[in-house]
């Protein structure tokens, strides 16, 4: 399938998630399949006063392509010259963020909470289309709250500012990420546009991707918290839903292979002091399930330096 222009060879989408997706982990999930990556949400604002943290999430690598990187804000002109800024660092796509929850985000007009305002969706999506020369896309929520689940109307609005596909998480912004997401929103949303759609929301496994593209029609599925120490789903998926022969479950070896592997990158990229600070709740998720894993997340709250993580997983049973 095509998004705009770009080739999207796959199943799965990385979803982008704030302190996680950084070029570490998205380069890990392109090695077992995702489809396409999107980064860490950058706020507008940031990029068009030169704020340099702000500059640094949006670097890509050859490793990672296709990639999108993901803008928040909710003033039309300036979304349109942070994705100008943007297109300094060559992603593919540019995605628009309309659906993250975070009071920090949404309690500032931005985010999940422009689902309030559908007209100043179509407005964003239109001012950023007419600035970059690349496919523009936008992630949204099924609404604000129960009582306005509109994401049908916003997706068709989008679609008519020229949004090129449409992400959309099933639940509203109310309900943050429980209960269980709403796969039937995704399927009217499918149903009301004619642009791609990326169904998200309770994809943790092969199995779920291929029920949500059955019930909704979405073409694509898109991964967030089911890849956190699970790089591996990308694999899952695409072996399942290309019908190839199905996938052996991971062994605590090759876990803990691929953790090393992933820590080293994340130090590598930016340094050892913040890399392993951050590796923490990495090692943690991918400690999940291992035999002794309470008493090995406690070790790895704590660790300091990438040879601590070498001696922590010499300890590991496999």
């Amino acid at each position: 399938m095509k998004i705009g222009n770009v080739e999207i060879n796959g199943y799965a989408v990385l979803a982008p998630m704030a302190g996680v997706t950084d070029r570490a982990f998205r380069e890990l999930c392109v090695s077992f399949g995702a489809a396409y990556v999107i980064g860490e949400m950058v706020s507008s604002k940031g990029l068009v006063y030169k704020n340099t943290k702000t500059r640094e999430l949006l670097e890509l690598s050859d490793k990672e392509r296709p990639a999108a990187v993901q803008i928040f804000g909710n003033e039309p002109d300036v979304m349109a010259e942070a994705a100008r800024i943007a297109m300094e660092f060559k992603p593919q796509i540019i995605d628009i963020n309309m659906g993250c929850p975070a009071p920090k985000i949404a309690m500032n007009g931005c985010g999940s909470a422009l689902m309030k305002n559908p007209a100043l969706c179509g407005e964003i999506v239109s001012a950023v289309k007419k600035a970059v020369d690349v496919p523009v896309t936008v992630k949204i929520r099924k609404g604000w709250d129960k009582n306005s689940v509109n994401a049908v109307e916003v997706a068709e609005i989008c679609e008519a500012a020229g949004a090129d596909a449409i992400a959309i998480h099933g639940r509203t912004r109310e309900q943050q990420y429980m209960p269980s997401a709403d796969w039937e929103i995704i399927r009217q949303v499918k149903k009301a546009v004619k642009i791609p759609v990326i169904g998200n929301g309770d994809v943790t496994s092969a199995e779920s991707a291929a029920k949500m593209m059955e019930q909704t029609g979405c073409d694509l599925v898109m991964i967030g918290r089911g890849a956190l120490g699970n790089p591996w789903i990308f694999s899952e998926i695409a072996m399942l839903l290309g019908h190839d022969r199905p996938t052996l479950p991971v062994s605590n070896a090759e876990r803990i292979s691929v953790l090393l592997r992933h820590i080293r990158t994340l130090c590598d990229y930016k340094g050892e002091y913040i890399g392993m600070r951050e590796a923490r709740k990495h090692t943690a998720w991918y400690l999940k399930g291992m035999p002794g894993a309470a008493a090995l997340r406690k070790q790895a709250g704590e660790l300091s330096t990438y040879e601590d993580l070498i001696d922590l997983c010499r300890g590991i049973k496999i």
